[in-house]
């Protein structure tokens, strides 16, 4: 039964004993699901602590935690397809600032969610860390209100940090 409700969600990596990972950059991995609450807004975090790229220049590893928040519409992100997804970025090379860009746009395009935002904090390389961070909220909503007050407002206070 479970199975078969999957199958009808249009989910094949969820459960799947198989599973191939993607050696470069692979958008059609995602797989999403129905959301449940339509009815209701709220959020829904993925943190993402082993995300690694390359640089496009050099060609040396880049490696950060993405944090990865929404508020659904109709369709949901399935975890092991994002799980995936990020692990194809492994052999790929984009800048930090285009890494999470893209993530956010490929994640629009599959969802159509009311809000989202990517925050990526990368490890230094050269004694230097970049953390770039973007969002969106849906055209003609409340969300897309607050996007910008929280681009605005973004990293007013930032943590401390002590371990890069």
């Amino acid at each position: 039964m479970e199975t078969r409700n999957k199958e009808a969600e249009g989910m094949t990596l969820l459960g799947n004993q198989h599973t191939n990972y993607p050696t470069d950059y692979d958008p059609s991995v995602l797989e999403t699901f129905e959301n449940k609450h339509p009815g209701r807004e709220y959020f829904v975090k993925f943190n993402c602590p082993e995300f690694t790229s390359l640089c496009p220049i050099t060609g040396q590893p880049d490696f950060a935690a993405i944090y990865i928040s929404y508020v659904p519409r109709i369709r949901m992100v399935e975890s092991k397809s994002l799980k995936l997804y990020l692990f194809s970025f492994r052999n790929h090379g984009d800048f930090h600032e285009d890494c999470v860009n893209i993530i956010m746009n490929d994640l629009i395009r599959l969802m159509d969610p009311y809000y989202i935002e990517v925050w990526g904090k990368f490890l230094p390389r050269g004694g230097i860390s970049i953390d770039p961070y973007c969002n969106y909220g849906a055209p003609g909503t409340k969300w897309e209100q607050v996007a910008w007050d929280r681009l605005t407002h973004h990293d007013l206070y930032p943590e401390a940090v002590n371990n890069r």
